[in-house]
């Protein structure tokens, strides 16, 4: 009988640690798997919530689309009381900065029948078309800002008003539900009548705020600009 336990103890003994050694075993299998599951949700769920690049494309797509068509002529142009000859006009090179800060689209109105580069000559016209207010001629039209959030309207002042070429271009576009941000360059009008004329002529706009930069003090208006373009969220 002694033998007997002896021996059925010794197998009990040897199934119980079988027993202890197999669930062991499935334990540790069982961890795992369970370990891999927690692991791939815990890198799913975020990823498909907000995936790595979301920040970025989202940044990206909150940045308006932003189109800056601007009227600009160069050649004899008012200096301080005198006259200065540019190669490159006033609006031109404030339209330049923005473009560099910005990175936007840019259409420069062309007009079909140029200005002349001398000063008086272009008075002259200016105050003819002002009189009949003329609508000039723009070479290849823009069909549509149909692709844009945001339109910035750059032009010179003269006479106290935009050449009214910039009404030919506005007056031939739907701006619906989007911003218009008047650029001028003056001698001595600021925004003139830019803001009042938009207002009227852009279908459909929000008229936004305007930067006006004087023509002679054009090439330091880099601050000026950096803090209208963040005033007005484009930056």
């Amino acid at each position: 009988m002694t033998h007997a336990r002896a021996t059925l103890t010794s197998t009990t003994t040897r199934r119980a640690l079988l027993g202890s050694l197999l669930g062991t075993a499935a334990g540790v299998l069982l961890a795992s798997a369970s370990g891999c599951s927690r692991s791939e949700r815990s890198t799913d769920a975020p990823d498909r919530a907000r995936p790595a690049t979301e920040s970025t494309s989202d940044a990206s797509v909150a940045r308006p689309r932003v189109l800056l068509a601007y009227f600009s002529r160069p050649g004899e142009n008012y200096y301080y009381g005198d006259r200065i000859d540019l190669a490159v006009g006033n609006t031109e090179v404030l339209a330049g900065m923005i473009r560099d800060r910005i990175g936007c689209d840019v259409y420069r109105i062309e007009a079909v029948e140029p200005y002349s580069d001398d000063y008086d000559e272009t008075v002259t016209r200016n105050t003819r078309e002002q009189a009949v207010d003329a609508r000039p001629g723009i070479v290849k039209p823009l069909q549509s800002i149909e692709a844009y959030d945001t339109v910035v309207l750059a032009s010179p002042i003269w006479n106290v008003r935009p050449p009214r070429i910039m009404r030919t271009f506005v007056e031939s576009l739907d701006f619906t539900d989007r911003p218009v941000h008047p650029v001028t360059t003056h001698a001595m009008s600021g925004l003139g009548t830019s803001e009042d004329e938009y207002a009227a002529a852009c279908r459909g706009a929000t008229l936004g705020e305007g930067l006006a930069v004087r023509g002679e003090e054009v090439a330091d208006a880099g601050p000026d600009v950096d803090a209208w373009l963040s005033r007005v969220g484009l930056t």
